[in-house]
């Protein structure tokens, strides 16, 4: 997989799980989500990691979980296709987006959108 890093601050807007989940497009949908939280900020993030528990859950369940404006504070979601990892969206210590993605498409589309995104 290859990687890509970029500020979880573009000014005062905070970028959220919700929101990579979303530029995944149709991607992400197939996904089953597995998310562990190092720093519990939310009542949602012991509710993500408990989903995530055995099968993990959909996107469309993450992304319910992580709306509206859930910020997280070192964490990982894994995202997988057939038990096959295929994405890891990494949010360090609230400052930073690390995303890793076996489909160069998901990093370009972020490249996009994303300022100050560089290789990994």
């Amino acid at each position: 997989m290859k990687g890509i890093t970029f500020p979880a601050w573009h000014g005062s807007h905070y970028v959220t799980l919700a929101e990579l989940l979303v530029r995944l497009g149709s991607f992400g949908l197939g996904l089953t989500w597995r998310v562990e939280c190092e720093e519990s900020v939310d009542p949602r993030c012991a509710e993500m990691e408990r989903r995530s528990v055995g099968a993990g859950m959909d996107t469309l369940t993450l992304l319910s979980l992580t709306t509206p404006g859930l910020q997280l504070i070192d964490a990982e979601a894994r995202g997988f296709a057939e038990d096959v990892l295929v994405v890891v969206l990494t949010e360090v210590d609230s400052s930073l987006w690390e995303v890793r993605a076996a489909d160069e498409r998901v990093l370009s589309e972020l490249r996009c959108h994303c300022p100050g995104v560089t290789d990994l």
